[in-house]
Parts: C-alpha cells; sequence; structure tokens
C-alpha cells in the first residue's frame, strides 16, 4: 500500500518532516519514505491510501500501563497512593475472575488503539486475570505488546506490612513457574506482537532471593524486566532498611539493572542513581499524569536525560490517570519537566516525540525494527486528522500534536503492515460490545468487592 498526501513527520536521524509525503509498505515493513509524486511514479500499481493533508508519524509506544485497570477507572480518585492501593485499587483487583481480567484489557487496548498507541508494555499482570484470555486479545486486536507477568512472594508495599488484599496475593514458586510457562507459550507470538517479560512487584513486595533468581533468569532467555521503583518516599526508606542508599542501589545489587529493563517512575532519584541507570543501560518510563495525580512527585526527566538516561512515557492505569490517552500525555511531560526546572525549554515538544516514539521504542529492545519512518522498519505508524478548529493554524506540526492535539484526533491506525484502525473505527475488535461488558462487570467487581463508588456529592 501507498499512503500519500500526508505531512510525514519521519523521525529519522535528520528528524525530517516531508509535505505532501509517502510512506510505501510492503507487508508489514516500510518500502519507501518520500515525496508523493516520487513514490507514486515509483510505485504505480500500488493500493493507494489518501492521507488528506494529515499528519502520518510512527506509532506512539506506552512504556508502562496497567491492563487490568481501565476498567476501574475512577475508582480512587483524590487519595494518597497507599491508600489508593490498599483501600480501592488491590481491593477491586483482587476480586477479578480471569473474564474480567480479558474485559478490561480489551477495554484498554481499545482506548489504546484508538489514541494511537500501537505498542505498550503492561508491568504487573496478575495471575488471577487470566494471562491467555489477554493474550488473545492482544493478538486479535492487532497491538504490539510486552506483558509482564507479575512475580511475587511478600504482602507488603516498601515497609507497609499486610497492605495488600488477600486476593492480590501470590507465592513465589508458583508465580515464577508460571511467568515461564506463559513465555513458552506465548513469547513471539501474533508473528512477534507479543511479548512475554517479568514484572516483578515493587521492593517489599519480593525477597532478594526472589529478586535475583528472576534477573538470573532474564539473562538466560534474553526476557525483559519491568518494574515500579522510586514511585515514592518509602521506596526510599525500604531500601534504607535493607542497606542500600536508594532503590536504585538496591536494583543494581539484586542484578535487575540493565539493557533489558524498563523501570517505572523513578521520581525520588538523583545523580548518583541517573549515573547508575545510564552506566547500565536501564530504560526509565516516565509517568507524568499518574505521579501528578497522585502527588508523589515530579521526575527528573531533565536530569535524567542529560546523564543519558533513556527515558520513554507510560500512562500508567485507570485510577492513577483515567485515561490511555498517550497524546494527552505529551504535553504534560513537556509542563510538568519545565515546571520542575523552572525553565520552559528544557523538555520541548520535540524531545517529548522523541520520548514517545524512539526512546520507547529502545526501551522494547526495538529500536532497529521501531520508532521512526524509514525503509526496512516495521510499518507502525498514525495518522492524526488536523481538519480541526483546536489544531488551526498549525506553523509547526510537531508543536501543534504534543500541545494541540488529542487522541480522539487518530484517524487511522497501522500496525505491522494491517490496517487496524481506519476513520476511527476498530476493524479488530467490537467496540459497543467490548464497552457494554466492561460496564457491566466493573459493576459486578465492585459489587463482590463491597465497594460502594459513585459521585462524593448528593445524587438524586
Amino acid at each position: 500500500m501507498l499512503f500519500h498526501h500526508a505531512t510525514v513527520i519521519t523521525m529519522n536521524a535528520k528528524r525530517e518532516i516531508i509535505l505532501n509525503g509517502a510512506v510505501a509498505i510492503e507487508g508489514n515493513r516500510i518500502l519507501a519514505v518520500g515525496k508523493t509524486n516520487q513514490l507514486l511514479e515509483q510505485y504505480p500499481e500500488m493500493e493507494r491510501y489518501d492521507c488528506n493533508g494529515n499528519l502520518l508519524l510512527p506509532g506512539l509506544i506506552d512504556t508502562h500501563i496497567h491492563l487490568a485497570q481501565a476498567m476501574i477507572r475512577g475508582c480512587a480518585d483524590d487519595l494518597g497512593l497507599l491508600d489508593w492501593l490498599g483501600k480501592r485499587v488491590w481491593v477491586l483487583q483482587g476480586n477479578y475472575t480471569a473474564e474480567d481480567g480479558r474485559a478490561s484489557a480489551a477495554l484498554c487496548i481499545l482506548e489504546m488503539i484508538k489514541s494511537g498507541t500501537t505498542a505498550f508494555i503492561e508491568v504487573n499482570l496478575a495471575e488471577r486475570y487470566g494471562f491467555d484470555g489477554v493474550a488473545e486479545v492482544v493478538v486479535q486486536s492487532g497491538i504490539r505488546g510486552a506483558i509482564g507477568k507479575i512475580v511475587m512472594d511478600l504482602p507488603s508495599y516498601a515497609k507497609k506490612q499486610g497492605l495488600m488484599y488477600p486476593g492480590m496475593v501470590e507465592d513465589g514458586e508458583t508465580s515464577l513457574r508460571n511467568t515461564l510457562l506463559m513465555h513458552d507459550k506465548w513469547d513471539g507470538a501474533a508473528n512477534g506482537r507479543l511479548r512475554v517479560w517479568f514484572g516483578p512487584r515493587t521492593p517489599g513486595g519480593v525477597t532478594p532471593e526472589l529478586y535475583r533468581e528472576v534477573a538470573r533468569l532474564a539473562r538466560e532467555r534474553k526476557m525483559g524486566i519491568t518494574m515500579h521503583l522510586s514511585e515514592v518516599r518509602e521506596d526510599h526508606d525500604y531500601a534504607h532498611e535493607q542497606g542500600y542508599r536508594t532503590p536504585v542501589e538496591f536494583a543494581l545489587d539484586m542484578g535487575l539493572l540493565g539493557k533489558n529493563t524498563v523501570l517505572a517512575h523513578c521520581v525520588w532519584t538523583d545523580e548518583k542513581d541517573w549515573k547508575i541507570l545510564a552506566e547500565t543501560g536501564t530504560h526509565v518510563s516516565h509517568n507524568p499524569a499518574s505521579n501528578a495525580k497522585t502527588a508523589t512527585g515530579i521526575a527528573p526527566v531533565k536530569g535524567m536525560l542529560e546523564h543519558g538516561v533513556n527515558v520513554s512515557i507510560g500512562c500508567d492505569g485507570g485510577p492513577s490517570n483515567n485515561t490511555y490517552d498517550m497524546i494527552r500525555d505529551l504535553r504534560l511531560t513537556s509542563y510538568l519537566a519545565n515546571l520542575r526546572e523552572s525553565d520552559p525549554t528544557v523538555v520541548p515538544a520535540e524531545t517529548v516525540l522523541e520520548m514517545a516514539t524512539l526512546y520507547g521504542a529502545k526501551a522494547l529492545g526495538m529500536e532497529d525494527q521501531l520508532g521512526s519512518l524509514e525503509p526496512g522498519k516495521l510499518a507502525d505508524f498514525i495518522i492524526v486528522n488536523t481538519d480541526a478548529p483546536h489544531l488551526t493554524p498549525s506553523f509547526d506540526p510537531v508543536s501543534t500534536l504534543v500541545y494541540a492535539a488529542h487522541g480522539s484526533d487518530v484517524d487511522t491506525v497501522v500496525i505491522d503492515g494491517q490496517i487496524v484502525m481506519e476513520h476511527r473505527q476498530v476493524k479488530t475488535l467490537d467496540e459497543i460490545a467490548i464497552v457494554n461488558e466492561a460496564r457491566l462487570r466493573a459493576q459486578e467487581v465492585a459489587l463482590r468487592a463491597g465497594l460502594k463508588l459513585g459521585s462524593r456529592w448528593p445524587t438524586i
């Protein structure tokens, strides 16, 4: 197919933007990128797709999400993180069935596709959510994803003992064994779109012995590792109690850091930590909306980037962000970084878009396959409709996308060479059925959990 008459944001080495540009694909690969007239002449027999002057750019890569939390969005608004977890989120998730886990994953993936996310990293898929059902949704939907299967052997969070809801507790032997079984069964499925990673819980939820075993197996099997780290001050308290300066130094000693590891948050880190992360090649997923909503702090994005840390972007989950719209979080990435430094120039729009594409691809271990529109790379890209009042005028397409666009402006999504969404209609999933099922199941989960959710204002 030949996608033509577009403003193509290539994200190539020169960061070229091609006016009246085109992208030719063959199978699941990009064949050529250039001017429309040149490619129409070069490939006259190709099926054509007119982009109507809209933006065409690499698909966005969300490097930190919770698939199971889409169905409980808004359940714990305006609470501190530990109450948020212990009194609402874990209570609800601890009453999930495997069918609920599948329904929430479908809702989450539907939302991601409709807002321009073409690849993701799931951090903590618990046993009770039903890995097989979730994996089947990933395969069916056409999206690209790495699923971090949960590994844990303690029911605590940092120094908070017994905080975890009983329905969320797993034993170390079972969680580790089943992660390996799911890796054997699903890793590389759907033409390589689905990967299976380790998703160990936060320090305090895993013993040092199990962390070291995860690190050993990850190296042996060449598996990815993703986990939360240094999200809250309590993480530092735990590290100190264990005899370490910071959680980053704890993770280093556990063997968890390296090019195959993506750490979420890293809010409470300092220059020594950044040097360790850079030297080990460890990736960081920055979660601006989640950190702001739960008031856990503003991550030092400027410092990490300047020290050579690969920092990507993640939406996190439905209760901590309320949306899986990466485009919305692009502007927050810039705004919060600039606010932290009292300098409006430190993380400009161009850097933000690099974080959401190129740096996300690197975090996935796929920088040679994704993140830019270049011949030979996988055909994962989106078309953003710019024919709207809030996107007019557009002097700079990158600035317009980062600071003015919404996920609902995404018109068409191509993943692995297949049109997954065209003119806002997702071809691979039944949107009405997914939304209706999630709405019903959310109420059933809350009922089983014994939680009454609703407005704090009187409803009549």
